[in-house]
């Protein structure tokens, strides 16, 4: 069982992730900015981040760098939650491991973090 950490502003999309998550047998915290998904990230050890691109406060770029600067989240697997088919290349450089294109179902979300966790 992984701990997943969702960093999303929008409550519907967080609670359709968390409830993807917790049907593959995982635990969820969510965010609803990048600047509370850091916090969050202080305080507990997640396996993998998944956080939406377009954010108001902190866009999941920005949020993504700011984790990579962590030391213990180097390495962990950041999924970005996007409506835009192509990844940005900002987000590459960020350190984004993939992307999840929205709409998606729950069962491909869990093979995406079955593959990255």
């Amino acid at each position: 069982m992984a701990n997943i950490l969702v960093v999303d502003d929008s409550p519907s999309m967080r609670q359709f992730v968390e409830m993807a998550i917790k049907m593959g047998g995982h635990s969820a915290v969510s965010a609803s900015d990048g600047r509370e998904g850091l916090s969050k990230a202080k305080l507990a050890k997640f396996d993998a981040i998944i956080t939406d691109m377009n954010m108001p406060i902190m866009s999941g770029i920005d949020f993504t760098s700011a984790i990579r600067q962590f030391p213990n989240y180097r390495f962990t697997p950041v999924l970005m939650l996007t409506t835009e088919s192509d990844p940005d290349s900002k987000a590459k450089a960020a350190g984004v491991t993939g992307w999840i294109v929205k709409s998606f179902q729950p069962d491909n979300l869990i093979k995406i973090l079955a593959k990255v966790i």
